[in-house]
């Protein structure tokens, strides 16, 4: 009889958290993620009929967008945020695949500020080996993988293992976003216009309009990068650039890209650029155009979530 208990409690502890956490909601829904408040702000109006869970303090708003069975919510700033929200939300409630909106930082200068990017893939640029100064120059702890991107002196990116239902574990330098939704985007991108003017910010210039001096565009296609770093840097925004090939950067889309991947659910990720990372001119402009970049990726999204289909 003790064995027998002994053993259904071993069976529980082991499975997956998936098939112990209680369902908050049987609907299957797109959860729309974003990061922080203004993103957030950007779109919860558009939620009707929407009903509030509280879990560990983070609020996830159900209803429905664009005609859509929804899921808002915010996945908190930065990667263990982000990968942790993810998992929770897939664990507690009916997910049909998982579209981010946000803001980002500009790092291909062919992106400008106001702009919606949508990659292809999502690497994490600070899954790295540090690595310690010889006489020749830099030393790695482990062998430098061929297929890995640059160094970046004594930061060697050396990706990480993942897997999921259908893959077996290997080494990942990116996860790629769904290329069903990618298409859509795709398809729907010439139809879409967005805002260059947005009000002044109260610390910049209270009570004007401030404008970009060009239309904002949508650019689809490439690599984004995410880590836990607020990036200000012009030259490690050229590194990122030349090593990962990345165009824009941000502190959670590769979390949550990885998550979805290793759930095998559908992702796809929205971000307009906010500032250029340390390419600005004089100084970081997410201040003065978060609230403009926030708005022209909702904009995106609610076009995008008006076509998915039911």
């Amino acid at each position: 009889m003790m064995r027998t208990l002994f053993l259904a409690v071993v069976g529980l502890l082991i499975l997956p958290a998936s098939a112990i956490a209680q369902k908050l909601d049987d609907t299957p829904r797109t959860v729309v993620m974003t990061a922080y408040e203004p993103e957030w702000t950007a779109l919860i109006d558009s939620v009707e009929k929407p009903v509030t869970y509280k879990i560990n303090g983070m609020a996830f708003t159900t209803g429905t967008m664009d005609g859509k069975p929804v899921l808002l919510m915010q996945s908190g700033v930065s990667m263990v945020n982000a990968a942790m929200n993810t998992q929770l939300v897939l664990d507690r409630f009916t997910v049909k695949r998982i579209v981010f909106s946000g803001i980002a930082g500009g790092v291909d200068p062919a992106i400008s500020i106001g702009d919606v990017f949508v990659a292809d893939d999502w690497g994490e640029y600070l899954e790295v080996n540090f690595a310690r100064k010889g006489k020749k120059g830099w030393i790695s702890p482990e062998p430098v993988d061929p297929k890995a991107p640059a160094n970046w002196n004594f930061i060697y990116p050396r990706g990480v293992r993942v897997g999921n239902a259908v893959e077996s574990p290997s080494r990942h330098y990116v996860f790629a976003a769904d290329r069903g939704l990618i298409a859509l985007a795709r398809k729907l991108a010439p139809t879409i216009t967005m805002d260059r003017c947005v009000p002044g910010h109260a610390s910049a210039l209270a009570g004007s309009i401030l404008c970009l001096p060009h239309a904002p565009k949508i650019v689809i296609g490439g690599t984004g990068v995410s880590a836990g770093v607020y990036a200000d840097n012009a030259a490690f925004r050229s590194y990122l650039a030349r090593a990962w090939k990345a165009r824009v950067l941000d502190m959670e889309s590769a979390a949550v890209v990885q998550v979805a991947f290793a759930n095998t659910v559908p992702s796809i990720v929205f971000r307009s650029v906010s500032d250029l990372a340390g390419g600005d001119a004089s100084h970081n402009m997410e201040d003065t155009f978060e609230r403009l970049a926030a708005v022209n990726s909702a904009r995106v999204v609610h076009i995008f979530m008006a076509a998915l289909p039911d």
